[in-house]
């Protein structure tokens, strides 16, 4: 047999110079330096102290309630608002944060408004928006009348009457249902004045530091990447704002999937400059990213949602991976089978974080790549918008669907997007099954380095030791692995609560998050930028990368909705009832 002609072994041996040298090693501190950091700040200077006691009155308040009644009152809830309000990204820490990785914003018909917004425009925009905010709140008013008049029914009767419990119960939802309406129009009457054109500039100045740091210790000129960088920075800047204009916003077409088509256009048409290219470091980006990735992947979150997940995210990724690779190599007769795995790995795993990792563990080529997280995000954008719209017409049950979308979409952020079109348990349900889909990362590109050592390359005439496992394994998903578990840790020791106003709410989104978004946006610039077409033609050649990709979607969509159906309905139908 002939040697894939992409196969790079690299003889040499490790040292301890590769801790502060290689690129993998390098996104490992730095993620680590931002985690550190956020750290710190939220739990040596942040309102722990403040929110202890607050927490512990809202629990009395819960645990009485549950005592008194068989379903959740409305006291019991109003405690729970009362938590959910505290967030420690709201502290000094948490604004200064906001306030320099702030994206572009929202707008419709002036790109302007995503950067520029005087006092003039947030009091027209605050005016147009309190009408429905007005109706919205007098709706959820009446709904709590009518909650409050059938839980007193329910009180009278000493919760002995089940009619009476059920049609408090029933109130309650509806009056809740009413509640976050109101709060969702409410956001739309606090516009404030703001200019982000200063802020984006500090953070662009910022991130030429982080990155131009580990670039200098990589051997390369810091000079020449912070030239480049600020245009890769303008193309992830303008890709923002592309994705937060409402019609994309609408159809799910996000900052990832602009950043790579205007990179494409820029690279296809005028070209992109020479000097430009020493700052699409696509990888350093995005496995800085997948760094940060390990704080929002929490155990905690896996046990939740009980064993019907783990097995949709678990059992059937695998199937669909391996049987999608040999459906490549049997059937398809696929020419290169890193394009391949790295294909199968994106499309079944959890998208572009799955491609990266995999690209590494095979060494397949940057074109490669380039084609798989292109046919993913396209993917992605159709499916967030059909699979709902298909749901619904079908009348597929909400969890049942929210597990189909979590174990199906690709990417994390639009999995939450397409739930929240069905509703807040399809919303849960996706997104945690997809975070534990994202667990998987780090054994995907684990298992593919040993068939690639042990297989592949034996069987194109070359002997590969246990070694080249280890050198050939990306190192930055020990880092991602490392920072799910310190964070599952501290996550599990805080509690529930405290955990929700610190971690989840404090050092994830007021901090590693915002971070991550920016870092996956570079990236997806960078990979526009450096991408040819008349380079990726040849893999387009005969359709078989799209019909590999089609055929192993097609499988996952059906094989996840029946191993859901079994696991949520008939095996495990009492974690079912209790989401």
């Amino acid at each position: 047999m002939e040697p894939d002609s992409n196969v790079v072994i690299d003889h040499g041996k490790s040292s301890w110079s590769d801790l502060w040298k290689k690129e993998d090693y390098l996104a490992i501190w730095l993620g680590f330096a931002i985690i550190v950091t956020c750290l710190v700040a939220y739990f040596g200077f942040g309102p722990k102290a403040e929110f202890l006691p607050k927490i512990e009155a809202a629990n009395l308040i819960q645990s009485a309630e549950a005592e008194r009644a068989p379903f959740k009152t409305i006291a019991w809830f109003k405690a729970q608002d009362d938590k959910n309000k505290l967030k420690a990204s709201s502290s000094a820490f948490g604004k200064f944060v906001s306030h320099w990785t702030k994206t572009p914003g929202s707008w419709k018909s002036n790109p302007l408004d995503a950067f520029i917004q005087n006092e003039e425009m947030a009091t027209a925009k605050n005016e147009k928006a309190m009408p429905a905010y007005e109706a919205a709140k007098a709706n959820a008013s009446a709904a709590l009348a009518l909650a409050q008049a059938a839980e007193n029914a329910a009180v009278q009767a000493a919760f002995q009457n089940q009619a009476l419990n059920d049609e408090a119960s029933a109130k309650i939802t509806a009056w809740r249902m009413e509640h976050r309406k109101a709060g969702d129009a409410k956001k739309k009457t606090e516009n404030k004045p703001y200019n982000y054109i200063p802020s984006l500039i500090g953070l662009c100045a910022v991130l030429i530091i982080l990155f131009g740091a580990g670039i200098t210790l990589m051997g390369s000129s810091f000079k020449d990447f912070a030239v480049g960088f600020v245009i890769v920075f303008l193309v992830a800047t303008v890709a923002y704002m592309l994705g937060h204009q409402s019609i994309s916003k609408q159809y799910g077409i996000g900052a990832e999937a602009w950043g790579v088509i205007l990179g494409m256009i820029i690279a296809n048409t005028i070209g992109t400059p020479k000097w430009v290219l020493p700052a699409c470091q696509v990888e350093f980006f995005i496995k800085s990213g997948l760094v940060l990735l390990g704080a929002e992947v929490l155990f905690n979150k896996i046990v939740a949602i009980g064993l019907p997940g783990i097995f949709v995210a678990w059992v059937v990724t695998p199937i669909v991976l391996v049987c999608t690779y040999i459906f490549g190599q049997k059937v398809l007769k696929m020419p290169s089978k890193t394009l391949n795995v790295v294909i199968s790995a994106d499309m079944s795993v959890c998208g572009t974080s799955a491609a990266i990792a995999t690209a590494a563990a095979c060494r397949a080529k940057k074109e490669e790549l380039t084609l798989s997280v292109g046919l993913s995000l396209v993917f992605t954008a159709i499916m967030m918008i059909a699979m709902p719209a298909f749901i619904k017409a079908v009348g597929i049950p909400e969890i049942l669907g929210g597990a189909w979308m979590g174990g199906t979409i690709d990417s994390t952020g639009a999995v939450a997007a397409a739930g929240a079109f069905l509703g807040e348990k399809a919303m849960y349900v996706a997104a945690t099954i997809k975070m534990i889909q994202n667990v998987l990362i780090g054994v995907t590109a684990f298992c593919v380095a040993m068939y690639w050592c042990l297989k592949v390359e034996c069987e194109a005439g070359r002997k590969v030791g246990a070694i080249e496992i280890w050198n050939r394994f990306p190192k930055f998903v020990l880092g991602f692995l490392a920072a799910s578990i310190l964070f599952s840790l501290l996550d599990g020791g805080l509690g529930k609560d405290l955990g929700y106003s610190m971690i989840d709410q404090g050092v994830v989104r007021g901090g590693t998050r915002l971070l991550r978004g920016w870092f996956f946006a570079l990236s997806f610039a960078a990979i526009g930028l450096a991408t040819n077409f008349r380079e990726l033609a040849k893999y387009f050649k005969g359709g078989k990368p799209l019909i590999l990709y089609v055929c192993g979607q097609t499988f996952n969509l059906i094989l996840t909705i029946a191993m859901a159906y079994v696991m949520f309905y008939h095996v495990f139908p009492e974690v079912t009832a209790k989401i």
